[in-house]
């Protein structure tokens, strides 16, 4: 075994270049995920894109950073997160560039693909980094909550950074990134010390097993509307992802370093919080695509227009959370998420009877509301339970697995119910394709697409409450695991 190990003291102090590089990029990572959102309509129709195609620029990025995250909090591990967090964000900011200079579909969702990469190495490095810079106790604590906000703020900026620049080009949502990238290399160089590191095999297969399984499972539901259920490629596709997965589980058993220990699923209670967190990740993601396009493509919304009407949705989400936050010490979790899942339920039902003409307060005002409060209080407490009776040295791995698992989730429950918004259009005489080319009559199947779509956005919402009903941690045990979370987070266990 090598290591190296920085002889500089950590720094007291909050306040330095060193926080604005690790938290500038927590919320380069999170912004774009959301970024491109608003900016979808005018990316197909200025590239020509497919639908599918369309889908791959979101689900792209999220699959790389959700199925590679795990191993890029080992690189770290492996080289040091000094080295590992630069290099992580060097792809990430070549990547951006490719994508705001991309003429064609294919170019632009590889670079999203490698971008995704980038941030699933620089994003938990980051992490790293804040305890290996600052000191524990007042000044780790005041990072990591700079680094929470930074991530928070990211999701929400996202859409009105995206809808703003969008109104310009939507290139510069991508091209933004480049001189903030290369401002945040230049402080980490200066001003971020190595960290030691170790020799040990990476897990590789297993990221890329998973990743890939994930992929062709995505792949299944963006092409069977198109091509047909019974389509060879469609099916398989749908076979390969059996494979894969399969061939995951088999090297996760017999890895030296294994990505997801099988011992993290040894509790059914933690189990059955993975499958919740996975349909719930799924659930925010689709809810934030579908009414952002949805209020572009179907009522007619500028970017810009479509990006500002989601701050309350943020608003809400961010009192969701700290309403469950503090009834969680109180209140079983599995009734915090039934409850939450139950506004969910009632925006995403009403959601369903929109029309074309429909005005922005009340109607569409209330169940983005009601929603984004939801999603909020699930948001707080899953985590929560993911780390519930689990020791104080299991609590980052099992965090960044649960991590994981909420990313992944997205893009497969979103390309579902995007593949349901299809397919009821093309049911409906409606079309496939850039909005600007459709009839009256088409621009109103693609809204009945919607809408009905989030019919199905409610029923994952009930089975997430049916999940949930099945997690039996207590609410002891949940204020015991945040205890736990923070005195970890902070150096204190």
């Amino acid at each position: 075994m090598s290591a190296e190990r920085s002889t500089t003291r950590l720094s007291s102090s909050v306040l330095g270049a060193a926080i604005v590089a690790i938290t500038g990029m927590q919320l380069m990572s999170t912004l774009d995920g959301t970024i491109v959102i608003v900016a979808l309509p005018q990316m197909q129709a200025d590239l020509d894109l497919s639908d599918a195609t369309k889908s791959w620029v979101i689900t792209g990025y999220v699959l790389a950073f959700g199925g590679l995250l795990l191993l890029g909090g080992r690189v770290g591990d492996a080289i040091g997160h000094k080295r590992a967090f630069l290099s992580g964000v060097g792809v990430f900011t070549i990547a951006s560039l490719v994508c705001g200079l991309a003429n064609d579909g294919v170019t632009l969702v590889v670079a999203r693909i490698v971008q995704g990469t980038g941030a699933a190495v620089a994003a938990p490095t980051g992490l790293a980094l804040i305890a290996t810079t600052y000191a524990v106790g007042q000044a780790r604590n005041k990072a990591l909550a700079v680094s929470a906000a930074m991530q928070g703020l990211g999701s929400v900026l996202g859409l009105v950074l995206g809808g703003a620049l969008t109104v310009i080009s939507w290139r510069l949502a991508f091209l933004i990134n480049v001189p903030i990238g290369i401002v945040i290399i230049v402080i980490a160089v200066l001003r971020i010390n190595e960290t030691r590191h170790e020799r040990l095999k990476l897990d590789i297969s297993g990221a890329l097993l998973a990743t890939l399984g994930c992929t062709s499972a995505v792949l299944v539901f963006t092409q069977g509307p198109v091509r047909g259920w019974v389509d060879p490629w469609v099916i398989g596709a749908g076979v390969a992802s059996a494979a894969f997965f399969l061939g995951f589980l088999f090297v996760e058993r017999v890895a030296a370093n294994p990505l997801v220990p099988f011992s993290v699923f040894d509790n059914r209670n933690r189990v059955m919080t993975f499958v919740t967190l996975f349909l719930a990740g799924g659930v925010m993601l689709t809810l934030t695509v579908m009414i952002g396009l949805l209020v572009q493509d179907v009522l007619g919304y500028s970017a810009l227009q479509a990006g500002i009407c989601f701050i309350p949705f943020a608003v809400a989400f961010a009192v969701g959370t700290v309403v469950a936050a503090q009834l969680a010490p109180r209140i079983a979790p599995r009734w915090l998420i039934i409850g939450g899942g139950l506004f969910v339920l009632a925006a995403m039902l009403y959601g369903s009877t929109l029309t074309r003409d429909i005005p922005y307060f009340p109607d569409l005002f209330f169940p983005i509301v009601i929603g984004g409060f939801g999603i909020g209080g699930i948001a707080v407490i899953l985590p929560l339970c993911a780390v519930a009776e689990v020791g104080p040295r299991e609590i980052g791995p099992v965090s960044a697995i649960t991590l994981m698992v909420q990313n992944l989730g997205g893009p497969v429950v979103l390309v579902v119910i995007m593949a349901v918004q299809t397919s009821r259009t093309l049911y409906l005489g409606g079309t496939t394709g850039p909005v600007k080319d459709m009839t009256p009559a088409q621009l109103d199947a693609l809204g009945y697409g919607y809408t009905y779509s989030l019919l199905w956005v409610a029923g994952i919402a009930i089975i997430v409450g049916v999940a949930a009903f099945w997690i039996g941690f207590s609410a002891r045990q949940i204020a015991t695991a945040q205890h736990t979370r923070e005195a970890v987070e902070a150096g204190e266990l």
